[in-house]
């Protein structure tokens, strides 16, 4: 198991993203993926920089959409923590039970379809392709 860094155990730069992080995401709670990624300061900065501008950033995609995407390709990619930390997440954006079967649905349908699609090795129809 990694080894996860508490805020007072961090160095200047770490504690710079913890603050960072505690701010936009206006709480005092750094979870345990970002004490993780801690371990090596470089990687917690540009992955915290990636995703807030990806997740927190103004957009077409509202917050809601946006974490059940995140949702979506983490149960694709088989990733426990995400899947727990985003529906959480998305909870608190007004996600309920019934959007989350829904959403279930959607991503269970279509990685079958997908591995069936990529199985068979079926050629996009030209009226797809942009």
């Amino acid at each position: 198991m990694t080894n996860l860094i508490e805020y007072e155990d961090a160095s200047e730069e770490v504690r710079t993203v913890y603050d960072d992080i505690r701010a936009t995401r206006q709480t005092d709670y750094i979870n345990n993926f970002w004490k993780a990624l801690a371990n090596h300061p470089p990687t917690l900065k540009r992955t915290w920089e990636t995703l807030k501008e990806v997740m927190a950033s103004p957009g077409e995609i509202d917050p809601l959409m946006r974490e059940l995407i995140y949702i979506a390709v983490s149960v694709t990619n088989g990733c426990e923590y995400c899947i727990a930390s985003h529906t959480a997440a998305a909870r608190t954006k007004g996600m309920n039970e019934q959007m989350f079967g829904e959403l279930m649905a959607i991503t269970g349908a279509a990685n079958m379809t997908n591995r069936l699609a990529n199985g068979y090795q079926i050629p996009v129809d030209e009226q797809f392709k942009q």
